[in-house]
């Protein structure tokens, strides 16, 4: 049985600004993964996005000329992105769609160029449902097509916690459920909102072996840590171009890549 995650879409539809401005907070993430969709991208084609949430790569990709089906399973998410498509005059570029990744019977289309996979596979607890999503992405790619999948370390996120809940130490239940089978006790302490699951290195490589992708890279895309966001995102000009060359060069580093908070898999269909 499906694991059901309208907790998960609650979670959304009631944070719209929050998951809005997230990459602005956590630029570091932003701009490294943007590097590598510039170098693995194909120059031009189309994209289906899944967990486009309110556009935040969407709009910038459909500007460069990309034609993008966006998907997000929050319709209050959606509903932003479909408002900066408009006010962007993009509404021939961009398509939305409200759907479960793990269920894209409205996505017809089976050729697209490129699949932006940059959340979903983080909020599915359970292996089946991110075979199934996986799966799903991997039918609507065509032969040499390109996938980004994201996830969140099991090892990375233990500084951004620390910083930002200190408290969740006390839950040890939960504390020991996540290292022993990548997600919170199944009657996680009231304080645990965030339902998820946290993801080895070792296991993101051999998920999307078992699909049929051939792994290009994988990386870390907060290769300085995310208490470093702070002092990345006051960075302007050249300055922060170096530093960026910098962390770009790093993220591929295999004792880096597991201590980021997320992990970026980049994959062809052969």
């Amino acid at each position: 049985m499906a694991d059901d995650i309208s907790d998960i879409q609650a979670l959304y539809d009631n944070g719209v600004e929050r998951e809005n401005i997230r990459l602005e907070r956590h630029q570091q993430e932003r701009d490294v993964s943007w590097r590598y969709l510039d170098k693995y991208l194909p120059k031009r084609g189309k994209i289906l996005e899944i967990g486009a949430a309110t556009g935040v790569y969407t709009i910038p990709l459909a500007k460069r000329g990309y034609s993008i089906t966006a998907v997000d399973l929050s319709p209050k998410l959606l509903e932003v992105c479909k408002k900066r498509v408009a006010e962007e005059g993009l509404e021939e570029k961009v398509k939305c769609l409200v759907a479960d990744a793990r269920d894209l019977s409205v996505v017809t289309r089976k050729d697209y160029d490129a699949v932006l996979l940059m959340g979903p596979l983080y909020h599915l607890v359970l292996k089946a449902d991110r075979e199934k999503a996986l799966n799903e992405a991997f039918l609507r790619l065509k032969t040499g097509g390109i996938i980004f999948s994201a996830f969140i370390s099991r090892y990375g996120i233990w500084g951004d916690i620390l910083m930002r809940l200190p408290f969740m130490i006390e839950a040890q239940a939960d504390i020991k459920s996540i290292f022993r089978r990548g997600r919170d006790s199944d009657h996680p302490a009231p304080e645990i909102r965030f339902r998820a699951y946290f993801a080895k290195v070792s296991e993101v490589k051999a998920l999307h072996r078992k699909a049929g992708l051939k792994m290009l890279a994988l990386a870390g895309v907060e290769p300085a840590g995310v208490g470093a966001d702070e002092a990345y995102n006051s960075l302007e000009g050249e300055k922060r171009k170096l530093w960026l060359d910098l962390l770009f060069t790093i993220s591929t580093e295999p004792s880096i890549i597991g201590a980021s908070d997320h992990l970026l898999y980049i994959g062809v269909k052969e």
